[in-house]
């Protein structure tokens, strides 16, 4: 089994989407502007020698933005994976935290007659994943207890290069346990470890250190956090 210190974790925050722009944060299952697809594209092109090479995982969160930065940001890391077999795992415990129109996904049915998500397996996506109560309330205890359950998942993963599209707050939650309105840009993408191995966490937190940025292609907008409160 590899160890989990030697892992490399690859955060990513999704490109900019319609809510970031227009800070309306009504707009449902914010979708990515113009620009945001554009600062995609620059991600694959930035990282598809590099990062794209080596990852033999791809997960995202299940809103589509972050699905449809995936697609665009990591064509050609999809493109070999789906080769080898190795699907685009849709994480609905990655989706954004907050309980708000923005952050909620669309139902399951529906991301499916999307033309652009053809060929990604949403069999993850339960119908309580958009419900935004029990595991996926926007309560502190509860996110808290699905970003530790993210991290001790990406620890229990078998591969050791593992890329991941989420969203601002929740990626604070994942690498600090809450909400320290840190900045993270768009297309943000920052490669972690753990800090420990499973048998020496005594805490059972599965706290992840950094270890570099590997690109940025946009900038720092809020989120909905920050401007809806």
């Amino acid at each position: 089994m590899s160890k989990a210190t030697t892992k490399h974790i690859y955060l990513t925050r999704h490109a900019e989407a319609e809510h970031n722009v227009a800070e309306d944060y009504t707009i449902h299952d914010a979708p990515l502007t113009h620009r945001g697809r554009q600062q995609a594209a620059q991600l694959n092109q930035a990282t598809k020698d590099t990062t794209q090479a080596v990852a033999e995982l791809l997960v995202t969160s299940g809103l589509r933005r972050t699905l449809s930065t995936t697609v665009v940001g990591y064509a050609e890391l999809r493109k070999r994976l789906e080769a080898e077999g190795k699907r685009i795992v849709v994480l609905p415990q990655l989706q954004e935290v907050n309980n708000l129109p923005c952050d909620t996904g669309s139902a399951r049915e529906v991301l499916e007659a999307d033309p652009e998500f053809a060929g990604i397996d949403f069999s993850t996506l339960t119908p309580d994943w958009t419900s935004k109560a029990g595991f996926y309330a926007a309560t502190e205890e509860a996110i808290a207890a699905r970003a530790r359950w993210v991290r001790k998942w990406l620890r229990a993963r078998p591969e050791q290069h593992i890329v991941v599209v989420s969203h601002g707050d929740c990626l604070r939650y994942i690498t600090k346990g809450r909400n320290t309105h840190e900045p993270w840009a768009n297309v943000e993408v920052r490669e972690y470890t753990f800090a420990v191995e499973e048998a020496e966490d005594k805490d059972g937190e599965a706290w992840l250190v950094p270890v570099k940025k590997v690109a940025q292609e946009g900038e720092a907008q809020p989120t909905s956090s920050e401007m809806a409160s």
